[in-house]
């Protein structure tokens, strides 16, 4: 009989769990929209103006996130431009940022849990973190929330050094949390500073003359590190500054409409955090002035409230979320019943072999036709696609199947089993994905395409293109791969640039540029494979 797997594992498989998580996905395909374009997008732009406080995409100016994540970006994009695709080596930084997450939020937990249970509590947070369901596509992304992630996760880190070293640990505290600002705005980091804040008031472990000591450095860092940016912006273009000041400021959407998308998007972006975050308040509740529960309970509720009230509601703003509630909820893991523990087990056991099959299925009906209907349904999805084995993805899924069933049937009975088994899924589910259906998903939702269609439609010489309804992400994707760049369509001045590029509807033409006795003609209808919601009509001014 095969050895059982012994749970807590060692760091140097967590850290295999970790790596293959995390890598697969971040190259081998093109921009998607929306926010991995518009990340990629500004990456792109500072690699090419060379401005880093002022972040553009096409050039223009795009101040609706913080630099960080572009900055650090921008660094692997320049060190590993040469060895792969400049999109694919600036994507790493959200490898690396997760990567950073899951190492800190596994010393925060071992350092802030109870002596006998410290390792246990560390692999318990790492593996509810990689275990959220959000984390699962936005790991893989060009996300500014992914530096914003990692940094409360350091923030956490800091916080049990806070009684014996205050003035490091709050230097260090700050520091994350002005990070956290510079990642993706003031929300998160504001969640956790009034926790901790509030936790010097009621928890008698930090109601002491060093918890002054550690509020005043924490402070200090944070608003240095904090306005570093801002001020700099504020003194490069005071009109930019003045645009992101109005964009930060600004609530979006009512407080009915963020309620019910923060609800229903928790409920399956923190899942299966978010159960056992519950569990561990009610299981835990005799314990709520301990330092260790306060602070990441209290930071999840008042992030939660200010995402009510302020919004805006997109799904990555739960991300910073993922940290304090993993933290939290790893300490009710000792005390979850039997029945519950077995019933997350095999729900995750069940769920992700039926989805990894499924990858499978749809796989082999790609590659070799059969079954018929599948094969039909993929073709229609993305009609022209051909796909091609590579033996070496193959391996790599079956290894990662074969690896997961031994979990499944060999690990020991541990606390930990049914969060390893969820996670070693999620790991089982995003490889197998990225394995086998990437070029197919690629195949549909890259740009390049479209971007190059167009380039080559484009008169040499033409003074100028103007643009009527192209989207954020769509423009940064064909400035990237065609060098595409069109300022906004004037409809009072309809005849200022000869050539105008479209963003419709593939069902209707009635998107040519308007305009009293002018006569446009189409150079280009493009889109990209199957797709019904975006057609690109390129037209030039008949004089």
């Amino acid at each position: 009989m095969p050895p059982r797997i012994t749970l807590p594992p060692s760091r140097a498989a967590l850290a295999v769990i970790a790596a293959v998580f995390i890598l697969p996905g971040l190259a081998g395909h093109d921009l998607w929209k929306t926010q991995d374009a518009i990340g990629l997008g500004i990456v792109h732009g500072m690699a090419l103006s060379g401005d880093l406080i002022v972040p553009r995409i096409a050039g223009e100016r795009w101040l609706y996130d913080e630099p960080l994540y572009h900055w650090v970006a921008l660094a692997f994009g320049k060190l590993l431009g040469s060895l792969i695709e400049f999109h694919a080596a600036a994507r790493l930084a959200s490898g690396a940022f997760v990567g950073a997450s899951f190492v800190l939020i596994y010393r925060a937990a071992r350092h802030w849990s109870e002596a006998e249970l410290r390792r246990t509590t560390a692999c318990g947070a790492f593996l509810l973190l990689l275990g959220c369901v959000g984390l699962l596509v936005h790991a893989h992304e060009a996300l500014p929330e992914l530096a914003s992630l990692a940094a409360m996760c350091g923030a956490l880190a800091a916080l049990p050094f806070a009684a014996r070293e205050p003035a490091g640990a709050g230097a260090v505290f700050g520091l994350a949390l002005g990070l956290a600002f510079l990642a993706a705005g003031a929300m998160a980091p504001l969640a956790l500073a009034l926790a901790v804040v509030a936790a010097h008031l009621v928890c008698a472990e930090w109601r002491t003359r060093r918890g002054a000591v550690f509020l005043g450095s924490a402070a200090l860092v944070a608003v240095l590190v904090a306005l570093a940016w801002p001020l700099a912006l504020a003194a490069r273009a005071p009109d930019a500054f003045a645009e992101w000041r109005a964009i930060v400021t600004e609530r979006e959407g009512t407080v009915g409409e963020n309620l019910r998308h923060v609800f229903a998007t928790a409920s399956w972006f923190t899942w299966p955090a978010w159960p056992l975050a519950l569990w561990s308040a009610w299981s835990l509740r005799k314990r709520w002035r301990e330092a260790r529960l306060f602070v990441p309970a209290v930071a999840v509720l008042v992030m939660t409230v200010l995402l009510i009230a302020w919004g805006p509601p997109a799904d990555e703003n739960l991300l910073p979320l993922l940290a304090p509630l993993s933290l939290f909820a790893a300490h009710g893991i000792f005390t979850l019943r039997r029945g519950a523990a077995a019933a997350l087990d095999w729900f995750g056991a069940l769920t992700f072999g039926v989805f990894a099959a499924g990858v499978w299925l749809g796989y082999i009906a790609m590659l070799t036709g059969l079954p018929g209907p599948v094969a039909r349904n993929f073709a229609r999805i993305a009609p022209g696609f051909v796909m091609h084995a590579h033996l070496l993805a193959i391996l790599f899924a079956f290894l990662l199947a074969a690896a997961w069933v031994y979990l499944v049937f060999y690990s020991a009975p541990s606390p930990l089993r049914s969060l390893a088994r969820w996670a070693g899924g999620m790991v089982l589910l995003w490889g197998t994905f990225s394995a086998l259906w990437m070029p197919w998903v690629d195949y549909q939702k890259s740009y390049r395409s479209v971007a190059l269609q167009l380039k080559s439609k484009l008169p040499v010489g033409a003074p100028c293109l103007a643009e009527r309804n192209l989207g954020v992400s769509q423009a940064a994707a064909l400035d990237y791969h065609g060098g595409i760049r069109a300022r906004a369509y004037d409809v009072v001045k309809p005849a200022a640039c000869p050539l105008v590029l479209v963003q419709g509807n593939p069902q209707h033409e009635l998107d040519a540029p308007a305009g009293a006795g002018l006569r446009w003609r189409k150079l280009a209808d493009v889109g990209r494979p199957g797709d019904r919601a975006e057609r690109y009509r390129l037209y030039r001014l008949e004089r």
